[in-house]
């Protein structure tokens, strides 16, 4: 009896440390948000942490990167590859490391109507394994440029950027939280409960991921943790704060995206713990501020968090092992923005030139933006349906097309017509109503002050007349020559 108990406690456990525990706010205890079960879940994360502050294990960071280390591996692949990559920060951490991020393309650092993925490592400071997979995936890259089609496709066709340690802090205290101890898959805005509104009040590193989303815009992206083996997706939570599926307007393109990682997989789609490998977040259990939901709600990406290791931090000497089972999966994953979905750019039909703007996809309530500049969009679908897709631009005429999606990707640009008033004349698009209006505002201040200014310029050019007769008097007298005095005697 005791052994089955034992067994079933350690399960749970296991389970619910993955993304589970709850940030510090100013909820006292899980109780406040009604989770069902949660007792037994804080109560076993609380007993590990202790374990682990009581007696630590010196040699438990042995074989993986320092922090230091770590630059100094992000600089040296900067240095090494810096015909295909950039190194940047996007900010520090409370201690002020800085949040070095690769971004690895054909023309890095550019702006090309391509989609762009991001790999974020190290949210939990102590699930260490994706800050490692992470340099691992950027120098078989790196390495394999020019001689696998695959790498190619990446970074010819993708901008991808790898953050590998959101949580440096944590890293280096070995435990869940950052410097402040604050769980940063915890301290995101939240769809359901609108905690820590403030974003000044938010952890720096929480404010540096969502500055990098507004800078840039994503099309997909995925966190790396440990504690389990399995692709999760949204919803991460529910209004009812239950244990149940709780699907997203892109449920389906979720769960077709998890399953391309967790088919790549060496055995994650073998589980006998999640079906196919992959899960609902509301349906493993729910999680409340996370950086995923956050991301498809605000930032307009398709985030997933992947367990990819059941031991959060395993030994060293699993690293290449666990690097292997999951590095097709890291490659199919980020290809996948390219070889499925809709793609193309939006237009104007009178002057040819980009136009940002919305698409949406009838049937699926969520709308995806075309970028500022180029108005390119990459809209992520499950192929083998038939969907139609519209764009939409103020002060032009909304299009649609019908499409069906096959296994590969199908390009559609849009070319709009400007929209006519009543009375003939064209309207004017989101581009030029700020400029015409400043003109208006001109020509209106002008109008109706004329008097006054036809006043003034006439004053104006009678001083610039008297002002300029006044300086060519003074040239002459300094040409003539000077007179000379005849002394007599």
């Amino acid at each position: 009896m005791n052994l089955k108990f034992c067994i079933l406690f350690s399960f749970f456990v296991r389970n619910v440390i993955a993304r589970g525990g709850y940030r510090s706010t100013s909820l006292s205890s899980a109780a406040d948000l009604g989770f069902e079960n949660e007792s037994y879940a804080g109560s076993g994360r609380h007993l590990i942490e202790e374990n682990q502050s009581h007696h630590p294990r010196t040699d438990i960071a042995r074989g993986y990167m320092t922090n230091s280390e770590l630059e100094r591996a992000v600089k040296e692949f900067g240095r090494r590859c810096s015909h295909i990559s950039r190194i940047y920060s996007i900010g520090e951490s409370v201690r002020g490391f800085p949040l070095w991020v690769i971004e690895i393309s054909d023309k890095p650092g550019r702006e090309e109507p391509e989609p762009a993925f991001k790999f974020i490592g190290n949210v939990h400071g102590d699930e260490p394994v994706g800050r490692e997979l992470l340099l691992l995936l950027a120098n078989w890259i790196c390495d394999n440029y020019k001689r696998d089609p695959l790498v190619d496709l990446i970074v010819d066709k993708v901008h991808l950027h790898i953050l590998p340690s959101m949580n440096p802090d944590g890293f280096s205290f070995r435990r869940r939280g950052n410097a402040n101890n604050v769980d940063l898959n915890r301290d995101f805005p939240d769809q359901f409960f609108p905690w820590n509104n403030n974003e000044d009040a938010r952890q720096p590193e929480t404010k540096a991921i969502m500055s990098w989303l507004r800078e840039m815009r994503f099309t997909a992206s995925a966190s790396l943790h440990g504690g389990a083996l399995v692709a999760n997706y949204p919803w991460d939570a529910s209004l009812d704060k239950r244990k149940n599926y709780y699907a997203c307007p892109d449920d389906g393109t979720f769960r077709f995206l998890a399953s391309i990682y967790s088919k790549s997989h060496y055995n994650m789609s073998l589980s006998k713990e999640f079906e196919g490998g992959i899960t609902n977040g509301a349906a493993w259990y729910p999680v409340y501020g996370g950086m995923q939901d956050w991301n498809y709600i605000y930032g307009g990406c398709f985030e997933l968090t992947l367990e990819i290791s059941d031991n959060k931090w395993p030994n060293a000497k699993e690293l290449p092992t666990i690097w292997e089972y999951n590095k097709m999966s890291m490659l199919n994953l980020v290809a996948s923005l390219v070889k499925t979905g809709v793609h193309g750019r939006v237009f104007s039909s009178d002057s040819g030139r980009p136009l940002p703007g919305l698409i949406t996809i009838k049937g699926i309530n969520y709308t995806v933006k075309t970028s500022g500049t180029l108005a390119d969009y990459h809209r992520l679908l499950v192929p083998g349906e038939r969907y139609e897709v519209m764009a939409t631009v103020p002060g032009y005429k909304s299009k649609a097309t019908h499409i069906w999606l096959e296994k590969e990707a199908t390009n559609v640009d849009f070319i709009l017509d400007p929209e006519v008033s009543s009375d003939g004349t064209l309207l004017c698009s989101i581009c030029d109503c700020g400029r015409k209006s400043r003109l208006l505002s001109i020509g209106y201040f002008w109008g109706t002050h004329f008097e006054v200014y036809l006043v003034l310029i006439v004053v104006l050019a009678f001083l610039c007349f008297l002002l300029t007769r006044r300086i060519k008097s003074n040239l002459l007298k300094q040409r003539s020559p000077p007179k000379r005095s005849v002394l007599t005697v």
